[in-house]
């Protein structure tokens, strides 16, 4: 409940997580049906870098900031060009005072037909992520525990989806609860695509939560990661991953166009890395055998 994302606005993880899920959704948008986007921590949807908590942490400048007017290959700026023209969009005079959260992004991004449902626990959050979207009849957003939506509110009525689960990690066991959380939702909504966000720092327990998952016996789970710097000696965040359930066949080659371009612009230290592997599915076995 304390966690406030406008100190974190914009920052290398949000570019990682806003640049695939435009990816996603540009990939629904393929069919002509429409499709829900599920954001079970909605947080308040637009951030003014501008103000007293963004400028405190500065967090954006060394994301977003290096990222918008940066000279990016031809088949990098064409991945990128949905996430970042709406970015552009919400700065006409150029530079950069707003920057969407992840429900903005996903509704700048939609056609008439498609859907949003996006929950908010904190009460002021909750209460300006509703103001933004008020009278938008495009748009649902509930004052939720998001873990809870993953059972309330799968399967969508539209039979098609994407769902997004970012939480906040204040509290120990979120890794195992994003491994109970995606269980309880795949078995409501075997046909969804899950985009989970989740941070890499030192003693963090991503091999036995890649095990974890790996357990569940989902059939395709692909992984991203992108770490701006070494954790050796640093007790914050050093990196972001993704775990994606479902992805677009297209995905596994746009990461390897995307990973290097953004771990080339947003280094912080000579030991910056990425990778993207198949957690289950294509050119990964099986892990009992």
């Amino acid at each position: 409940m304390n966690y406030r994302h406008i100190y974190h606005a914009g920052n290398f993880a949000d570019v990682l997580k806003h640049a695939v899920l435009a990816r996603l959704i540009r990939y629904m948008q393929k069919k002509d049906a429409g499709f829900r986007v599920l954001d079970t921590h909605g947080g308040i949807g637009l951030y003014d870098l501008s103000s007293e908590e963004a400028q405190k942490t500065g967090e954006w400048s060394d994301g977003i900031g290096k990222l918008l007017d940066a000279e990016l290959a031809p088949q990098v700026a064409e991945l990128l060009e949905p996430y970042l023209t709406a970015v552009r969009e919400l700065n006409p005079e150029g530079g950069i005072r707003f920057y969407p959260g992840s429900p903005k992004l996903a509704r700048m991004l939609f056609r008439p037909q498609d859907r949003l449902s996006a929950m908010e626990l904190h009460p002021e959050d909750f209460a300006r992520l509703h103001r933004l979207f008020e009278g938008d009849h495009h748009v649902r957003i509930t004052e939720l525990n998001g873990w809870l939506s993953l059972g309330a509110h799968l399967p969508p009525k539209e039979k098609r989806g994407i769902v997004l689960v970012d939480p906040p990690f204040e509290e120990d066991g979120e890794y195992e609860r994003l491994v109970d959380g995606l269980a309880k939702a795949y078995r409501r909504f075997p046909g969804g695509t899950y985009c989970l966000w989740y941070p890499l720092k030192k003693g963090a327990p991503i091999k036995e939560f890649h095990e974890a998952l790996q357990d569940l016996d989902i059939p395709k789970m692909l992984c991203a990661e992108l770490s701006v710097r070494s954790d050796r000696g640093i007790t914050g965040l050093t990196g972001s991953g993704l775990v994606i359930v479902n992805p677009p066949f297209t995905l596994k080659d746009e990461l390897h166009a995307l990973l290097p371009a953004l771990k080339d612009l947003l280094a912080q230290g000579r030991y910056a890395s990425h990778r993207a592997f198949w957690l289950r599915g294509e050119g990964k076995m099986a892990k009992d055998g």
